[in-house]
């Protein structure tokens, strides 16, 4: 079996062309070469297979642990170079299928013909807490909430008594909400680029030194994310600056995570805090991201990045 190791900002994947390449339990693949001590090492593993949809190409996309995730923005962007670096196609203008929807690319060739960056439209944030999802009130210990409308981001709350899902679906959104994590509390505000993102602003704490392998896991797995959450921990630098930690869901701390850059501008602006173009430092490069006000979608644009080839 053929296999490309591919990065884009240190968010390393493995890549199979699942149409050349028989891949028949993916999941346990994943795990057992994701490893970086018996294994090729990675963040999980990305197989290209041909789109059951209208698009040019279908992405599926497995973490380190096995688990299946909805889309990968430094993983779409591999895809992007991989198959045209390999002659898969010869358009600059594609349309990959993944699990969180069809995304359109924009390849960015160099003078040696190969791929050097990409833009991803990588479409609408979703704010619906049902939709990303969240519940706040599935907390240990539920914030206090306000009886009336708050900055605009919630209804008037339901009257007593009445059926809802939720105890606190009558929230339009999460933004700058109280939650209880590890015996502290943390301000989250809750986005899904088609997987779901809690980003968190660390206004009197030095990111770099920020003990994310013990605060990230809890957010995860806390009992209001009904499908576990990634976690962004991020610093405001100026208007047009931030630099980001990533907790993913299923693989742990990464050295960026593009879906979770889009999640993070968009709670930066959401909270008043950026202008609608930021540079986001990762720690393993940087990304731009703008989000256009009049089609309400996110653009990404940043490496990709071929580290070897080899076969199992």
């Amino acid at each position: 079996m053929k296999f490309t190791k591919m990065h884009g900002c240190g968010n390393d994947y493995i890549y199979i062309d699942a149409a050349k390449e028989a891949v028949e339990h993916p999941a346990e693949l994943a795990i057992r070469l994701s490893n970086r001590h018996f294994g090729i090492g990675s963040d999980g593993l990305i197989l290209i297979c041909p789109s059951e949809q209208q698009a040019d190409f279908r992405m599926r996309m497995y973490n380190a642990d096995g688990s299946e995730a909805e889309m990968c923005g430094n993983g779409i962007r591999c895809v992007g170079k991989y198959v045209y670096d390999k002659g898969l196609t010869k358009k600059t203008s594609l349309s990959i299928e993944t699990g969180a929807g069809i995304k359109q690319l924009m390849l960015h060739p160099g003078k040696d013909g190969l791929v050097q960056t990409v833009t991803v439209d990588m479409g609408t944030p979703l704010l619906d807490p049902a939709q990303i999802p969240v519940c706040l009130s599935n907390q240990p210990v539920p914030p206090i909430r306000k009886e009336t409308p708050d900055n605009g981001n919630t209804k008037q709350p339901p009257e007593a008594g009445s059926a809802r899902q939720c105890p606190d679906s009558y929230l339009d959104r999460v933004v700058n909400q109280p939650i209880q994590v590890g015996g502290g509390e943390y301000r989250i505000t809750c986005v899904s680029m088609g997987n779901p993102h809690a980003v968190v602003f660390l206004e009197d704490t030095d990111l770099t030194s920020f003990p994310i392998e013990q605060i990230g896991p809890k957010f995860e797995n806390h009992p209001c994310f009904p499908r576990r959450t990634n976690t962004e921990f991020v610093q405001l630098l100026s208007r047009k600056e931030i630099r980001m930690r990533v907790w993913e869901r299923g693989s742990g701390e990464t050295l960026a995570c593009g879906t979770g850059t889009c999640a993070s501008v968009m709670a930066c602006i959401l909270n008043e805090k950026t202008d609608d173009r930021v540079l986001v430092h990762l720690l393993g490069g940087d990304l731009e991201i703008f989000y256009d006000r009049e089609s309400d979608h996110i653009q990404m644009t940043g490496p990709a990045t071929t580290v070897f080839e080899g076969e199992l």
